[in-house]
């Protein structure tokens, strides 16, 4: 039967039918995205994609083109839950089926309790209410269009560095009002259909081995009633995650959950055939939950497919427009005004970069891309003068080589060719290719997609040439793998990442570091490239283990012209000097922000800063647009008079850029973490590192501006911070009597909030509280509660605005009663512009409090 009719099955009857042998392969994926199917009771295989920021499909290497939307943080930047919704309806839901997937891996939802951490930019904000109050809406948006949502990574996942080990010690009440609150939030208001545990520990447990976390905290307090499943790789039991409640072990390849190990621990009565059965329910559910809710995913070919409509583009445009916060803007430079420009410079490592979102699993192809560089040319009148220069270079390891190497007959990319090889244990691969096709991209995390059939040991040979230079000059390759390989070029060995290595990070922490080598390339010359690429490790000092790359084998080869740094900043400066205004785009790239890396400062890579300084002392008109999805440190910012903060934006990253800049857009973004001035302010600074395994959260609840405020430190740029073409002022607040009825509170604030200035724009309105007065514990001085963004007003124009507030906004976790307090006393709410510009102010008072649990 068609794999929708389990549409409209009985889920107690096939759970019945299931033989043990049938539950336990249910517990576990097969392949790298799919779960089990039972084909005898009609239960489909579900396939699941990675979907932070767009919808990969089932494959790292020469995946189908997708549409890349903006990182998270950006996402959070918008406040825009209505929009975001939007977003998730109408794009992801659409990619998804698009995909053939049924269950996307997405939203990420921690805090960002730190900067540096490497996956900082695929979660939204260092607040728990806006982070909370977003991923709800990414959740809702999705699962409108009958596609379901994992919220990840169930909790406390806020470092990558020693991920799969670190212990996060974190008091009871910082984990329930910071860290478990936005999946709290989430669950309240948008019910997704799984959740993702995390890799680490919690208070000295496995996420995926907490009982307490995913059962008394998940599916009792808040009656969760869907699948949990772990992070890729991310279980380390048989008897204990099935027990905690972990349904769905992922992927399944090189799994724990295996038929024998299931049943020796059955035997052993480390596991019983009715908590086995009830894990499997949930794989049922979640099979009956997608065909019912997209059965054409499940009735379809499983062709991934790309497209896109002119509402599509359009709307990618919008939001990526939507994201960007204006820092700072001196004597109104912003917006420039095209048409009384005659020669414009365009400087910084970002300007053509393919820079559209952070790595690891966030990563993806993208169906288009417009760079800032495009953005801005294609956005000025005719007659412009355009000059460029990159001034300093960006790339942690050499930029890959997309647009840049043809293949043996002219096309973009190389030629690779597939070997199997003599025997499983053989490194001899056989003379004739097994397979031969065009790899069209440079940097290639194979994973599973070698060609059905290979042996376990295998080669790649890839052939083509890199285009001809314009001028004689010195190149320099960089060769990484998460295998072993050789780079010759005309013939000569160039690099040798074959027999010795440096073990590195790249790969997920799989490969070796990158080995570079110089070639002396002349004008004109078409020079032949070949890597030799085996997917066995090769030993390194320390760890002489040569391991076969079953599951995870890459290699990347990237490369560029040498080039004197000096020469590149006095290049820059020059046409800086010459142009009537200097736009420099820079910022971090995917090489710096990454799943499975930390960043170790919150500086700009390189010499970008000393680029800035210069560039902007050779012309005061100077605008500086800053790539990154998390703070970065801006030691320029007093001399510069405009600087635009545009995170990853995907696809439409030019264009989006340049509607800011222009005045197409009149920007509205606010920061959803806090800009501090040095690493040393950073709430967590000192605590952020594994010791022996432990991370310790000792900032406990002053995370983002609860400590800037706590501590009085003057941040850079604060928390809610962001500038408009037009000005706003607040006035009138009032406060209804707060109403507390049968465990629930409710209270309204409505203020006047009047565009003051001279052009149509949008603004943020936040709301904060500050705890009861009466409190004898210790208290953050503010808290985000609520926010509002009023839409499209006319210069001029008033508008009367309301947020509600409800019990979330008035309680605290008390750890001696476990439960949520709501005390009796006199609190505060301060609404405004930002965590730092409050114009006002009120107050209201309860006369008595009350205590409650589960949402």
């Amino acid at each position: 039967m068609p794999p929708s009719d389990i549409a409209s099955g009985n889920v107690d009857d096939i759970v019945e039918a299931l033989t043990t042998d049938e539950a336990i392969l249910l517990t576990a994926g097969i392949g790298f995205w799919h779960t089990h199917q039972v084909p005898r009771l009609g239960i489909p295989a579900i396939k699941v994609s990675d979907g932070p920021n767009g919808i990969r499909g089932s494959h790292f290497f020469m995946s189908t083109p997708a549409k890349c939307l903006p990182c998270a943080t950006a996402l959070g930047a918008t406040w825009d839950t209505e929009l975001i919704e939007e977003v998730g309806f109408k794009l992801l839901s659409n990619e998804a089926k698009r995909k053939a997937t049924s269950v996307i891996l997405a939203p990420t939802c921690n805090i960002q309790r730190n900067p540096l951490g490497g996956r900082s930019f695929e979660s939204y904000s260092e607040d728990p209410t806006l982070s909370g109050l977003t991923a709800a809406a990414y959740v809702r948006g999705v699962q409108k269009g009958g596609i379901g949502s994992t919220i990840k990574h169930f909790v406390c996942n806020d470092m990558e560095n020693d991920r799969m080990a670190y212990n996060s010690v974190v008091t009871p009440r910082a984990l329930r009002e910071i860290y478990l609150m936005p999946f709290m939030l989430a669950q309240k208001y948008a019910k997704p259909w799984c959740y993702m545990t995390a890799y680490n520990r919690v208070n000295g447990i496995h996420a995926c081995e907490d009982r307490y976390i995913l059962q008394e905290i998940l599916r009792d307090e808040w009656k969760f009633d869907g699948l949990i499943m772990t992070d890729w790789f991310g279980n380390y039991s048989v008897d204990l995650s099935v027990n905690a409640g972990v349904d769905l072990e992922m992927p399944g390849l090189n799994k724990w959950r295996t038929l024998d190990l299931m049943n020796r621990s059955i035997v052993a009565r480390k596991l019983t055939v009715g908590t086995i059965k009830e894990r499997a329910r949930k794989v049922v559910e979640l099979a009956k939950r997608a065909a019912q809710g997209a059965p054409e995913v499940l009735d379809g070919d499983g062709i991934e497919r790309t497209d896109s409509s002119p509402e599509e583009t359009e709307l990618m445009r919008r939001l990526a427009a939507e994201t960007i916060v204006l820092l700072k803007n001196e004597n109104n430079l912003l917006p420039l005004q095209p048409e009384k420009l005659r020669k414009i410079a365009i400087v910084g490592g970002n300007v053509k970069a393919v820079v559209l979102s952070g790595g690891g699993s966030a990563a993806l192809k993208p169906s288009y891309f417009v760079s800032p560089y495009d953005g801005i040319v294609n956005a000025l009148p005719p007659g412009v003068e355009v000059a460029y220069s990159e001034g300093a270079s960006t790339y942690m390891v050499m930029p890959t080589l997309d647009y840049e190497l043809m293949s043996p007959s002219g096309e973009r990319g190389l030629l690779g060719s597939w070997y199997s090889h003599e025997s499983d244990e053989s490194m001899t691969p056989i003379p004739t290719p097994m397979a031969t096709h065009l790899i069209d991209e440079s940097r290639m995390f194979i994973g599973t997609s070698a060609p059905a059939g290979i042996t376990y040991r295998w080669t790649l040979k890839l052939e083509g040439q890199l285009k001809p230079r314009a001028r004689d000059c010195t190149f320099e390759f960089g060769l990484t793998v998460a295998g072993r390989a050789k780079l010759y070029v005309d013939g000569k060995l160039v690099i040798d990442n074959w027999t010795r290595q440096r073990r590195g990070e790249a790969f997920f922490g799989c490969a070796s570091q990158e080995e570079k080598g110089r070639v002396e390339l002349k004008a004109g010359v078409v020079h032949k490239v070949f890597v030799e690429f085996c997917n066995v490790r090769g030993p390194a000092d320390g760890d002489e283990d040569e391991v076969v790359m079953d599951s995870n084998p890459g290699v990347r080869l990237g490369g560029a012209e040498v080039q004197d740094p000096e020469v590149m900043i006095e290049e820059a400066v020059q046409i800086a000097k010459e142009a009537d205004v200097v736009i420099a785009v820079v910022g971090l790239n995917s090489d710096w922000e990454t799943e499975g890396y930390d960043r170790k400062t919150l500086s700009l890579p390189g010499r970008t800063d000393e680029l800035v300084s210069k560039v902007v002392a050779a012309n005061p008109n100077t605008v500086v647009v800053t790539q990154s999805g998390s703070s970065i440190t801006l030691p320029w910012v007093d001399s510069v008079p405009a600087i635009v903060h545009s995170w990853y934006l995907g696809n439409a990253t030019g264009d989006a850029i340049a509607d800011v800049i222009f005045g197409k857009k009149n920007p509205s973004g606010k920061l959803p973490l806090t800009f501090p001035k040095r690493i040393e302010d950073v709430p967590s600074y000192g605590y952020f590192h594994s010791e022996n395994g432990v991370v310790r959260y000792a900032e406990d609840l002053f995370v983002g501006y609860k400590h800037y405020h706590y501590r009085a430190i003057p941040p850079l740029f604060a928390f809610g911070h962001g500038l408009s073409y037009t000005t706003f002022s607040y006035s009138d607040l009032e406060l209804s009597e707060p109403i507390v009825n049968d465990g629930n509170f409710n209270l309204t604030a409505s203020l006047t909030l009047t565009n003051t200035g001279n052009v149509s724009g949008s603004e943020i309105v936040q709301l904060y509280v500050s705890m009861s007065s009466t409190s004898q514990l210790t208290h953050p001085k503010l808290f985000l509660r609520a926010f509002n963004k009023v839409k499209d007003l006319a210069p001029g124009e008033a508008r009367r605005v309301a947020l509600t507030l409800d019990k979330y906004a008035v309680s605290y976790w008390d750890e001696f009663s476990a439960r949520w307090i709501v005390g009796s006393g006199e609190y505060s709410v301060a609404m405004g512009l930002s965590s730092e510009d409050l114009p006002l102010t009120g107050q209201f008072a309860l006369s008595e409090g009350f205590e409650w649990n589960g949402l």
